[in-house]
């Protein structure tokens, strides 16, 4: 089902009458503008803006281009983050043609944009951090600074230091969630005050993985031998839980591309995580929250913006069946029965 009506209508109906129905279903948004070639989308609001950065070269050729919107609908590209791949990474990296999976956040009166950087294939990889006092391009203030590598991983690794996210638990403590294939999604804490990684705590907490069943089928024509993958991270607090999102499977093939968005919660932010059956995501369990339909394939890649009046709402990408094109995706979030449900425009 597609929202057509403008958003503010969607947060009215959020208060009195309105809300038992908007808590039944949720909505996928319909959208204009500069949506399409869009990977990994991260959104934040500012102001009265939504922002949203995602993978890939800006057509300028810098990096992080991100997608600005006052109602959720129209979108329209505004600037980017950098005017090319930082010096320290070229030389840490020098394969990385573009920087990955961007994670924005505001804490600690910044703007914090984790990122990565690696190669295909391959989990020599590093997440790193950029910060800006303002995400408004008018202002004298604005300026993106980047701090550096945050958390390395190298071949010697059973992890991959991509897709970050940046967490809050509930005591306002700070966490790193990252991870893809390999082993799968992890944990490290952070400094609260700086965002790098935690002197006192340098536990990797491990919290799910994928778990191939023996005598399990050959890989779908066209896909890879390790195509059961996991990766993609994002983590909330809503109710009581933590909530742990991932995508399984496998992006950026186009049509080929087999994502699927799953979710598994928590009473710590540290885990264990289990799906509506009780089944650990450390084994391989996760509830079902998006696949792909007729017209659009992979959804996944997801982030997740808590909003408060109004409803919560999933941010992803998906490929246009018949091209193969990535398109930004959003749907509201129905939380039913401790769960988030979401919806697919058809």
């Amino acid at each position: 089902m597609k929202f057509r009506a403008p958003f503010f209508l969607l947060l009215l109906c959020a208060f009195g009458s309105g809300q038992v129905l908007l808590a039944q279903e949720p909505q996928a948004l319909e959208l204009s503008g500069d949506f399409w070639g869009t990977h990994d989308p991260s959104v934040i609001k500012a102001g009265d803006t939504w922002y949203v950065f995602a993978t890939g070269k800006a057509q300028d050729g810098g990096q992080f281009q991100p997608r600005c919107s006052t109602d959720l609908h129209a979108w329209k590209l505004c600037g980017h983050v950098f005017d090319e791949i930082p010096d320290w990474i070229r030389r840490d990296s020098p394969g990385t043609q573009e920087l990955w999976a961007p994670d924005i956040s505001f804490e600690n009166g910044e703007y914090r944009l984790y990122y990565a950087y690696s190669l295909f294939g391959k989990n020599t990889s590093g997440i790193a951090l950029a910060t800006n006092k303002t995400l408004d391009r008018s202002s004298p203030d604005y300026k993106w600074e980047d701090r550096g590598l945050v958390l390395r991983s190298t071949a010697s690794d059973d992890f991959n230091a991509i897709d970050p996210n940046f967490v809050l638990d509930a005591q306002r403590h700070a966490w790193l969630v990252f991870g893809s294939f390999w082993s799968g999604i992890k944990m490290r804490r952070l400094d609260d005050r700086s965002g790098m990684l935690s002197a006192s705590d340098q536990k990797i907490y491990a919290l799910a993985t994928r778990q191939r069943p023996e005598n399990a089928p050959p890989a779908p024509p066209g896909l890879p031998p390790d195509w059961e993958a996991i990766e993609a991270p994002f983590i909330v607090h809503h109710g009581g839980y933590y909530y742990l999102f991932v995508s399984w499977d496998l992006c950026c093939r186009g049509t080929r591309s087999n994502y699927r968005t799953m979710v598994g919660r928590s009473a710590h932010v540290t885990g264990p995580y289990v799906d509506d059956h009780g089944v650990p995501m450390t084994e391989g369990g996760g509830t079902p929250l998006l696949s792909g339909n007729a017209r659009w394939l992979g959804p996944g890649g997801e982030s997740v913006l808590m909003q408060t009046p109004g409803p919560d709402i999933l941010v992803f990408h998906a490929y246009d069946a018949h091209t193969g094109k990535p398109a930004l995706q959003i749907s509201t979030i129905a939380w039913r029965d401790g769960w988030p449900h979401v919806a697919l425009e058809q």
